[in-house]
């Protein structure tokens, strides 16, 4: 609303004149009456006041006129206090593979790279940069040897291998990370169907062959610098995850009521999960490729070992131009340890062709996730080779993940295959 401007009357301007006369007025007779010099200052006192009045009068009236006059000019005259800025939870940027926060918004569409990796006793271990991975699946190759889809996104490992070939059900895995397929050949069904998606299979613009000897034909690798001139970004399909702050004020070891269940009422535990320090996993081939999993409660995460004692370790190498370079020459080792672990029964049988796997990824089963130190039991479901995995809990409601590493295994219902913790 825009206020008119105002002017002092002509009326106005005459009684001010008319008051500063007879403050400075003296009379011109000594001998008039008495009662006419009531009008007269009655000391000099009483005209300083009188005088501070009047100019007090104008200048009101002046900052009246003024204030009508430019009220917009007196508004934005006006300073005021700038408060401190607080980020918001709401404007934290989150990896949808990892669930972890990152440094800059536009690493959230960085292209993302899955990629095949061996895990066989023929020179596949120790693989190079797996800990780099923001998701590993692991199922099944052929003859009990399990293998590793590995989904990378920024890595920062110099050298990431050994890359080995591809199986339909990996595929599977791999769509919903809109990432490319890293892989050298594969099943004759996986190669025919993985040319309707992004991938590269042992080209050598983009990959090396290491020293023969050790590693066999485990011997193809990568690098971030290599797969950099791939180029494109993914938009990632990620699972449900709460935040890093969330996941911290869920560890068992964070929650008194938690710590003591065998104290507790049974009123008390019946919403809690079984807390669990030790998993053991079988895909039914023996202690070669059967993982345990024990719960650090420093990191909460999972140290991953294999069930004959040994642990998980892989290597991690510095962050310089290592192409072409050997592994076990330039890198030091450092043991596997997701933040989440993840038990998906499946149906599994061998295939056709008498060799390969055929597992069903497309449906929904029994589920068994591991993370805060806790178990538990769902169910998991995939509705399209393109459609992320979903989890849910035994009364129907999705879970959401920690953030970190997930870690998810394919536990055939046959061949012996189990979840025990």
């Amino acid at each position: 609303m825009k206020l008119k401007s105002q002017k002092l009357t002509a009326k106005d301007e005459a009684k001010i004149t008319k008051d500063i006369e007879a403050a400075f007025s003296v009379d011109k007779a000594d001998d008039e009456p008495a009662k006419k010099k009531e009008k007269q200052p009655k000391s000099k006192k009483d005209l300083a006041f009188l005088i501070i009045g009047i100019v007090a009068f104008l200048g009101g009236a002046g900052c009246l006129a003024y204030a009508l006059l430019a009220p917009e000019k007196i508004l934005n005259d006006l300073t005021f206090p700038t408060l401190p800025s607080k980020t918001a939870e709401t404007d934290k940027v989150y990896s949808d593979l990892t669930g972890e926060e990152l440094s800059d918004a536009s690493l959230k569409n960085s292209p993302v790279y899955c990629i095949q990796t061996p895990n066989g006793l023929d020179g596949a271990r120790p693989q190079t940069g797996l800990k780099d991975a923001g998701v590993v699946f692991e199922a099944i190759a052929e003859g009990g040897i399990t293998r590793f889809a590995a989904i990378y996104q920024n890595p920062t490992n110099a050298i990431i291998g050994p890359i080995r070939s591809l199986r339909i059900y990996y595929l599977d895995w791999d769509v919903p990370f809109d990432c490319t397929i890293i892989h050298a050949g594969g099943s004759q069904e996986a190669v025919n169907a993985v040319n309707s998606y992004k991938h590269i299979s042992e080209d050598y613009n983009y990959m090396y062959r290491g020293e023969y000897g050790y590693h066999l034909w485990n011997n193809l690798f990568t690098t971030p610098d290599l797969l950099s001139n791939i180029g494109g970004s993914s938009n990632v399909k990620g699972f449900s995850r709460v935040t890093p702050e969330t996941a911290n004020k869920n560890r068992i070891d964070s929650q008194a009521t938690k710590l003591d269940i065998t104290a507790a009422s049974d009123s008390d535990t019946s919403a809690l999960n079984p807390s669990v320090s030790t998993i053991r996993l079988s895909f039914g081939s023996g202690d070669n490729f059967s993982p345990v999993y024990q719960y650090n409660s420093e990191t909460n995460t999972y140290d991953r070992y294999y069930a004959y004692g040994g642990s998980h370790d892989v290597y991690m190498c510095p962050s310089e131009n290592l192409n072409g370079k050997d592994p076990q020459d330039y890198c030091y080792t450092s043991q596997v340890s997701p933040s989440v672990v993840v038990a998906m029964i499946v149906d599994e049988h061998l295939s056709s062709d008498g060799v390969h796997e055929a597992i069903t990824t497309i449906g929904s089963n029994t589920v068994y996730i591991f993370q805060n130190g806790e178990a538990i039991k769902g169910k998991w479901s995939k509705a399209s080779r393109d459609e992320q995995i979903r989890f849910y809990d035994e009364s129907g409601a999705e879970i959401s993940l920690n953030p970190g590493q997930t870690w998810i295994s394919a536990i055939p219902t046959g061949y012996g295959g189990y979840v025990d913790y």
